[in-house]
């Protein structure tokens, strides 16, 4: 098989097998190409003629060129090509199955504090359509604990008003069910009934996405990541986030109220609660802050 045929073979495999997201797929057979580029570059032949002496060489040639996190993407990314093509008796073995990962320095999620969310959503203005579709935008992210892109994916069929819940379609296209707290649902409410209509009239064109752009196209991630930077600015705040933080605080915040792991992680949209468990270290401040104020030893005279 050609290279072509392998990429082919492989995105067919993470579309329709495994039912990736388009960016999920794209970022595997980035990876695959990386590869590719660098037997061509060696002149090394083709992907079905890779050794484990070829693998090596090409590991090494990462570690000079990306991050111990970058590493670990590319080498799972080509090791699970050559385990499908072994399954499917196209190679003759996987020449990536010994290769060790390296070791990631595990952060912890940046969140933010409680009292900070409650100032940054208050603040936000509200007077023209636009500034009500950002409140609600971050309204959702922090009261539902979405993805970025499963709220710019969110259509208007997708929320239930009586039952107060929406429909998520998260990692792999899984769907999940998400409660919204009452205020965020009137939030909903007051953007689409009153701000999203001028909006799609001042565009003109029309689509069933909840979060537009003053084009009338559905709203992107990196369109979110401007957003948020604005209002920011706007508001003179020294917060230094991503909208994934809105996320993390969500979880953080809910486990620092004596919500249940296993409660967040379904709500979450977590497979592996291993995933979730790294949000109850960043809500360990929380435990030493009550320690501190509750001992009798601890307190300060």
């Amino acid at each position: 098989m050609t290279n072509q045929e392998i990429l082919d073979f492989y995105q067919d495999y993470l579309v329709n097998e495994k039912q990736y997201s388009t960016n999920t797929v794209v970022s595997y057979l980035n990876d695959i190409n990386s590869l590719i580029a660098f037997l061509n570059n060696e002149d090394l032949g083709e992907l079905n003629f890779v050794t484990n002496r070829v693998a090596k060489f090409y590991i090494t040639h990462l570690y000079d060129k990306y991050d111990p996190k970058s590493i670990r993407r590319k080498i799972s990314s080509v090791k699970s090509l050559y385990q499908i093509l072994l399954e499917e008796k196209m190679v003759r073995d996987n020449p990536f199955k010994s290769i060790v990962l390296p070791k990631v320095d595990k952060h912890l999620p940046r969140f933010i504090y409680e009292d900070e969310m409650v100032d940054f959503l208050n603040n936000i203005d509200d007077k023209t359509p636009l500034d009500k579709r950002n409140r609600t935008i971050f309204e959702l992210l922090y009261g539902c604990g979405l993805r970025v892109s499963e709220l710019t994916n969110l259509k208007l069929n997708d929320v239930d008003y009586v039952k107060q819940e929406i429909k998520v379609f998260g990692k792999g296209s899984v769907e999940r069910i998400v409660p919204v707290h009452p205020f965020a649902i009137e939030t909903l409410k007051e953007y689409l009934l009153e701000a999203r209509p001028l909006i799609k009239i001042k565009s003109e064109k029309e689509n069933n996405y909840i979060f537009i752009n003053h084009h009338g196209n559905p709203l992107s991630a990196r369109g979110v990541r401007d957003i948020l930077s604005r209002v920011i600015k706007k508001q003179s705040s020294t917060l230094n986030i991503s909208p994934h933080a809105f996320r993390h605080s969500f979880a953080t915040h809910l486990l620092n109220n004596g919500v249940d792991i296993r409660i967040v992680q379904e709500l979450l949209g977590h497979v592996s609660l291993s995933t979730t468990q790294i949000y109850t270290k960043t809500s360990k401040e929380k435990l030493q802050e009550e320690y501190n104020s509750a001992h009798p030893r601890a307190k300060k005279e």
